[in-house]
């Protein structure tokens, strides 16, 4: 098996409001948009993000958990200054992301903060000035 992720795949409650944040508030242009079953764009030159409504992604996947707190996983959107991380986050905040963390020099050397989607993913946006954060840049 090749070491890769082709696709990271997120259960949506409302695909419409999904929409809306990635599409017209970040500002991403759609891959694939199938009313009422999955929106997905494509975040590399190999890697799309699918978020595909949690009903359906129930039927093929399993049983979702539901109930309080965060998901236990984190996407990270790398960016190479301390400044885009403030921008990027400005502009999550703008797209009605709630929460927003603002960002802070962390142990490491690196500058991260976080916003929420509309179903409650946590994005980090960071800049991590260390080998591994120059790695993912494009």
């Amino acid at each position: 098996m090749d070491q890769r992720i082709s696709f990271v795949t997120l259960a949506v409650r409302d695909l419409d409001r999904t929409r809306a944040f990635y599409v017209d508030g970040l500002g991403w242009e759609a891959a694939l948009d199938v009313a009422g079953d999955v929106l997905m764009i494509q975040v590399g030159q190999h890697v799309v993000l699918s978020l595909w409504v949690d009903d359906h992604f129930e039927a093929e996947v399993g049983p979702i958990v539901r109930g309080e707190g965060v998901f236990p996983i984190t996407l990270a959107h790398n960016v190479p200054t301390r400044e885009d991380v403030d921008a990027v986050l400005a502009t999550a905040r703008a797209a009605g992301a709630d929460p927003v963390h603002d960002a802070v020099e962390r142990d490491w050397g690196g500058y991260t903060g976080y916003f929420g989607d509309p179903d409650g993913y946590r994005w980090e946006i960071a800049y991590n000035p260390g080998p591994i954060g120059q790695v993912v840049l494009p």
